[in-house]
């Protein structure tokens, strides 16, 4: 993680509380890369907290503020994101550039990020990347266009909503913003 020296710092909103009350107000976000026999491909998450679902992602063959940026806006578009939410990720340039700041307040969404060097204050996420390559395996993809679909269909498919989580009380992720959003229902 190299951090952009000359951003504003930003504080540690979630203080390795990993959990969050409803959908869309606690996010965490990080980057990995995979190897494939034209290069690496970049993938770049963003995680709802309260139902452990894949809100947002971009796939990209560089690293730059885009691939964060575009992961987030995914998060946004799809209305996964309340408003005034928190956004945890490491101190990456990436995430501490001027121009992710400038989306996150377009976004309504608040900054934060965990110290340098402590792959702990942002679990959330990397535990999402170790479960990846465990599952999906370790290989080199003969394409990048190849990883790309596997991957995808890894997230959208199984991750979301075939992988039960003990987190969120041994169901999917899909499952649990359904009944979530099933006790809205009811409430109103």
């Amino acid at each position: 993680t190299k951090q952009d020296r000359s951003a504003a710092p930003a504080p540690d909103l979630i203080l390795r509380d990993f959990t969050a009350p409803m959908p869309g107000l606690k996010l965490v976000g990080d980057i990995t890369c995979l190897p494939t026999a034209e290069g690496w491909l970049y993938l770049a998450t963003v995680i709802d907290l309260c139902t452990r679902e894949v809100v947002g992602w971009s796939m990209a063959d560089h690293m730059r503020t885009q691939l964060v940026e575009d992961a987030i806006r995914m998060a946004h578009t799809g209305g996964h994101t309340a408003g005034n939410a928190i956004f945890h990720s490491d101190r990456g340039s990436q995430y501490t550039s001027r121009q992710f700041r400038d989306v996150l307040a377009e976004l309504d969404i608040r900054q934060s990020v965990g110290r340098t060097g402590s792959c702990f204050d942002n679990a959330a996420a990397e535990s999402f990347f170790a479960v990846l390559k465990a599952e999906i395996g370790t290989t080199v993809w003969e394409s990048i266009t190849q990883a790309r679909q596997d991957v995808f269909r890894w997230i959208a498919e199984h991750y979301n909503r075939e992988r039960i989580h003990s987190t969120i009380g041994y169901i999917t992720p899909y499952e649990a913003r359904t009944r979530y959003r099933q006790r809205l229902g009811l409430a109103a």
